[in-house]
């Protein structure tokens, strides 16, 4: 075989393995928290709230944020920039809807290092009086860069896991 019958192979195979894949990108990682519902519902209504416990906010302490709405209301905007730090970039996040005690649901709007659109949610169950949450985060990966997907899953999954570990640390310590 010539090397270019090889490499058009290999590339052959990598783009059918990224059509098998599929696009879509689910990430969920939950956590157990000694408060009631109502307080920790309470606490992660605001979204300035995320700056205490999100991985991704504490990425860099001097990009520039701006507000626009209401926190913990539908529609309240948190948007960051970051030209120091080219992995947290810029983008935005909203508020879209707020079931009272059991769900908080956003808009994440990535603008740069790549430009696309996810649904984040935090979802509540109270278990005897604590508070179980679960931090989901829900997208797609365009193909064919959709061939990194179970590393970004795994990644994004650790960033969840850690920003949880976080918040149950601020939450408890009230």
């Amino acid at each position: 075989m010539t090397p270019i019958i090889i490499i058009a192979s290999i590339i052959a195979l990598i783009l059918i393995i990224a059509l098998i894949i599929g696009t879509k990108l689910t990430i969920e990682r939950s956590v157990a928290i000694r408060k009631p519902l109502d307080s920790v519902f309470n606490y992660l209504r605001f979204v300035k709230n995320q700056d205490n416990f999100s991985v991704w906010n504490m990425a860099d302490p001097e990009m520039a944020k701006e507000y626009r709405g209401t926190d913990g209301k539908v529609g309240f905007v948190y948007a960051w920039n970051s030209p120091r730090m080219k992995n947290v970039g810029a983008g935005e996040q909203e508020i879209m809807k707020i079931d009272e005690g059991k769900n908080i649901e956003h808009e994440v709007r990535f603008f740069r290092p790549m430009q696309n659109t996810a649904k984040v949610n935090f979802a509540f169950k109270e278990i005897n009086g604590n508070t179980e949450v679960q931090w989901g985060f829900y997208g797609k990966m365009k193909f064919p860069m959709n061939i990194a997907k179970a590393m970004f899953q795994k990644m994004l999954g650790r960033d969840l896991e850690k920003g949880l570990q976080n918040l149950k640390v601020v939450l408890e310590k009230q």
